[in-house]
């Protein structure tokens, strides 16, 4: 991702090539930074880039810095070798460390040093801040997230002392954070309704009557804005021939509220299954709204930025989304905290889940990058409660990733059902080395499927069915989307009763052989065949399949 985003700086400044992007492919091949060009090809044969220009526009200056010194360290200068990514990386650990260092200005104001304290350790040790602000940096994340204590402070800065000099500065703050995240263009709400404690018609009069008052700022403001954000309506304009493109293509918002239970609490990547520290903040609102200030701005930019994140279809990108959101959620997290240290009985509640949660996060950092027990793509209910918080597991536990099912335990009355060793099959093509120099299933990019090799079978008498088959992988495949699954399926004639499948290079390695095998519990409704195929899923690598075995068993 780190090489994606930045993209544009080199197409600008090294390559000379922002509407062709001809140097991508030998990039891409390079650096193996992601599998295809981030962006589509327009009308006029233009390539336009996916992300918005807000990211590369904070990056010029560390970029510049790498660009001045890859030659000297002996990097090619191509905008993406060592010297870039590491300036990247830095970049954004000091944009999350100044961030958090005016966050902590910005809550002094309110709260005492205490409170503060403990909301900064929870964000920078609890949050998935720690990732997106330490390791991920290239994200847009982090960068928001200071962008946005930025824009709190020179509000608060505004309704002191309104002057050109802040509402330039909010203007400026709000078209970066657009130009970063279009969908940002909520962060207006925040100097609009900061101070408001409430809403009625009086309110309402009151403020509109302050905001004319100060048109002059306010036009100013919105100058600013306009202009930061212009240099994306350029790129388009430069780039495709048009002013507005939507640059997601198929990718889109369902604003029905069907995707916010899966956003938030969905054990793949639900944002406080794997972020529970801010449950806080939800739970800081019921203080925060009869003690806090500016509840207005906070609550109603929170709930609408919750909504909007939530909306997005593809869910499952996490809550990394909320980050740039968590200044403003600080405010409510900061009240309960205060309410908190002023109980001896809440504390005796908040610390143990405090500190159960600061360890949590540091153990799904871990896992994310060095472990491998946190797999981003494959968490299910039934593997995060066998692995989260441990350090180790079986392999075995892996299968959950796929399976939902999985026995341990010795079976009882294993009986082999079916067996078949390819040698009967001649509608096998299989070019490369067999295993054990029999014929093989052969699968890879022109060979995407295995035939359905399956039985009759009606019993119910076992709990269990069990397959197995010889695998060999000439080549692993890392993409998990991509990796070939080994299906077992149970069908009532051509109908599909029950179907599980693993996917088989999670247990391979390069040149590796082996034994493969897992278990499906034997289903309550009727059918009359069981059998296993292989199905490769997208993948380009070559895998071979051999003596196929399937047993039934009981516990």
């Amino acid at each position: 991702m780190l090489q994606v985003i930045i993209g544009i700086c080199p197409s600008i400044f090294i390559y000379k090539d922002l509407r062709h992007q001809s140097f991508q492919d030998s990039i891409l091949n390079k650096y193996g930074s992601t599998p295809e060009f981030p962006g589509f090809k327009a009308e006029n044969g233009n390539y336009v880039l996916k992300y918005s220009s807000g990211m590369a526009l904070m990056y010029l200056p560390f970029f510049t810095a790498a660009d001045l010194l890859a030659e000297p360290l002996g990097y090619p200068k191509d905008g993406f070798s060592t010297p870039y990514q590491f300036a990247i990386q830095i970049g954004g650990l000091f944009m999350a460390l100044l961030g958090l260092w005016y966050l902590r200005k910005l809550l002094l104001q309110f709260y005492n040093d205490a409170v503060v304290a403990i909301v900064l350790f929870s964000l920078a040790f609890g949050s998935n801040l720690l990732n997106y602000g330490a390791i991920g940096t290239g994200m847009s994340h982090c960068w928001l997230f200071t962008i946005y204590v930025f824009l709190l402070i020179n509000t608060i800065y505004f309704y002191k002392q309104a002057n050109y000099k802040y509402a330039a500065r909010i203007g400026l703050l709000i078209g970066l954070a657009v130009l970063t995240r279009p969908t940002e263009i909520i962060s207006c709400l925040i100097p609009l309704l900061w101070g408001l404690e409430s809403i009625s018609i009086q309110v309402v009069k009151k403020r509109i009557a302050f905001l004319l008052s100060q048109i002059k700022k306010i036009a100013l403001a919105a100058v600013c804005a306009l202009m930061v954000i212009s240099i994306q309506l350029i790129y388009w304009k430069y780039v495709s021939g048009h002013w507005l493109v939507y640059s997601y293509q198929d990718q889109g918002f369902s604003w029905l509220f069907q995707n916010i239970f899966n956003y938030t609490l969905s054990f793949r990547t639900g944002w406080l299954i794997y972020t529970p520290i801010m449950l806080f903040a939800f739970i800081g609102i019921i203080p925060f709204l009869k003690r806090g200030h500016n509840k207005v701005a906070i609550l109603i930019f929170f709930l609408l930025n919750y909504y909007i994140v939530s909306s997005w279809d593809i869910w499952w990108y996490g809550g990394r989304a909320m980050i740039q959101s968590y200044p403003v959620l600080m405010f409510p997290f900061a009240e309960l905290v205060d309410t908190t240290l002023h109980s001896k009985k809440l504390k005796l509640i908040f610390i143990p889940f405090f500190l159960l949660f600061v360890y949590f996060n540091i153990w799904v950092t871990y896992h994310y990058h060095k472990g491998n027990l946190f797999d981003a793509d494959s968490m299910t209910k039934e593997y995060f409660l066998r692995v989260a918080g441990r350090w180790s597991a079986p392999e075995e536990t892996k299968k959950l990733r796929d399976t939902r099912e999985l026995f341990e335990g010795t079976p009882k009355n294993l009986k082999l059902l079916y067996t078949n060793n390819m040698e009967q099959d001649t509608t096998l093509f299989c070019p490369a080395p067999a295993i054990e120099g029999r014929r093989s299933v052969y699968l890879d990019k022109d060979h995407q499927k295995s035939q359905k090799y399956s039985f009759p079978y009606t019993s119910h008498e076992a709990n269990w069915i069990r397959g197995q088959a010889t695998f060999r992988c000439t080549e692993k495949e890392w993409n998990t989307w991509k990796m070939p699954r080994f299906n077992i399926f149970f069908r009532d004639k051509d109908n599909v009763v029950k179907a599980y499948g693993i996917r088989v290079h999670r247990f391979l390695n390069n040149g590796e052989t082996k034994d493969i095998y897992f278990d499906i519990k034997v289903p309550e409704n009727r059918f009359d065949n069981v059998g296993v195929e292989l199905d490769n899923s997208g993948s380009d690598k070559v895998l071979l399949m051999d003596n196929i075995k399937i047993y039934s068993f009981n516990e």
